[in-house]
């Protein structure tokens, strides 16, 4: 798999008509599906490695409309990780606390340890797209001369450089947007609605912004092309096809970790014969 392909390479426009939001691999489903599981395999080996040296981490946020299957891949590739090397957050709608602060303030609790992997399900990017489609800027508590024609850009600014700042201190960024059309979407939603077992993954909210879809798929384009960095890239899903795209995250985590090579901590020499003397201790129990 050629994971550059769904990459937005930095300076691009995006307009999102022009991305697949599938590929027609549903007669490979069984060799994707092998693909996947020997992907997540390395995934969880190389994950092994990040938690145990503790040098870097690795921030990875996930963003789409609603059904497009950010949590279902969240379950399916980053519940094998081992627990301890894991943060999942979801930013949801803003506390009144967090109002009050700048709003990439919010985001600091949620970025991992050295050694984790960091998952936003939602991220700061709600502020440049949720809060763009509906005008909230107006309900929050910010000085009216920051609400000008240049917000928005001074917010791609801004996200763009926090993210580097981070990068430099050994926090990456990879960001996944789920690329899922309107039909598909319609799919899901009434699979959620009809049935019962399902019912709880559904909010009427899901539907009420299906209203606004043309506004989002501008603004996601806006967002792509504005905040898509070498330093911290998006990557556009097909989301149509959900075992593909679960299948492009995991290359795409396995690559930046070979990048990073994290490497497993060895023990000195001193401990070296205190481990070699409990190993003959507990050896001898077993005799």
């Amino acid at each position: 798999m050629d994971t550059q392909q769904y990459k937005v390479k930095d300076g691009r426009h995006v307009d999102l008509a022009d991305w697949a939001t599938h590929e027609n691999k549903g007669s490979e489903s069984d060799h994707i599906e092998q693909q996947l599981k020997g992907t997540i395999e390395e995934l969880k080996k190389w994950h092994a490695r990040l938690h145990a040296e503790e040098e870097k981490g690795i921030v990875v946020a996930l963003q789409a409309m609603d059904a497009a299957g950010k949590d279902e891949a969240i379950t399916y590739l980053f519940s094998n990780l081992t627990a301890q090397g894991l943060k999942v957050t979801t930013l949801g709608k803003p506390t009144e606390e967090e109002l009050k602060h700048d709003y990439l303030w919010r985001l600091h609790k949620a970025l991992p340890e050295r050694g984790q992997i960091g998952i936003l399900n939602r991220s700061h990017y709600e502020e440049v797209i949720a809060t763009r489609v509906h005008n909230l800027l107006e309900e929050e508590p910010l000085p009216n001369q920051l609400i000008d024609g240049e917000v928005w850009n001074r917010r791609y600014r801004q996200i763009n450089e926090f993210e580097r700042y981070m990068f430099e201190n050994g926090f990456p960024f990879v960001k996944f947007f789920f690329n899922i059309s309107k039909e598909e979407q319609t799919t899901r939603l009434l699979e959620r609605m009809k049935n019962p077992e399902k019912n709880w993954e559904f909010s009427f909210s899901d539907v009420e912004e299906r209203e606004h879809w043309e506004d989002y798929q501008d603004i996601f384009g806006d967002m792509l092309t504005h905040t898509s960095t070498d330093h911290a890239p998006w990557y556009i899903l097909p989301a149509d096809d959900e075992m593909y795209s679960r299948l492009i995250i995991a290359r795409v985590m396995v690559e930046m970790l070979e990048e990073i090579n994290p490497e497993l901590p060895e023990i000195s020499g001193k401990q070296k014969d205190k481990l070699k003397h409990y190993i003959d201790k507990l050896e001898k129990e077993t005799e």
